[in-house]
């Protein structure tokens, strides 16, 4: 089931379990995931993408062995928060990837996360051939952090 509204995804959870978070790109997935407290984001991996369904089972993969019960995917709205084609390709992965699983999936505006995780990577002195390789699951760990946060102040 696809939540607009974090509110409704939270009341769909069941308690103490894992998240997970996305970051989608053109040409990659950032993955990142939540402890069973939901307290803290952690970079898992990134998925090089392919088609869907090879995109799709590669993260099927991942919430099965991390028994994920939730997905928070970041939103790319343009600055002035309006939701362009890339939010139109977000929301038409999240259409398809819930016909694939049952859990509970919602979105989280994710301005400026990338630059965000640009910016943590560059002061812990990571190298730019390692930033590239790492940008996205960093990105999906400040998306997913940022609905954890709302997550406990929500209940």
């Amino acid at each position: 089931m696809i939540h607009d509204d974090i509110a409704d995804f939270a009341s769909d959870l069941p308690p103490m379990t894992a998240l997970a978070g996305l970051d989608l790109g053109t040409k990659t997935i950032g993955v990142a995931v939540s402890d069973g407290l939901r307290s803290i984001a952690t970079p898992l991996e990134t998925i090089k993408r392919k088609k869907f369904t090879v995109d799709a089972d590669a993260l099927m993969e991942i919430l099965k062995k991390r028994q994920i019960t939730g997905i928070v995917l970041g939103l790319p709205r343009n600055m002035d928060g309006t939701e362009g084609a890339r939010c139109q390709s977000t929301r038409a992965f999240a259409r398809n990837f819930a016909r694939l699983w049952d859990g509970p999936i919602t979105f989280w505006d994710e301005r400026l996360s990338t630059v965000a995780a640009e910016r943590a990577l560059l002061e812990a002195d990571t190298s730019r051939k390692r930033r590239a390789e790492v940008i996205d699951h960093v990105a999906a760990s400040y998306i997913l952090q940022g609905a954890l946060d709302r997550l406990r102040h929500l209940g």
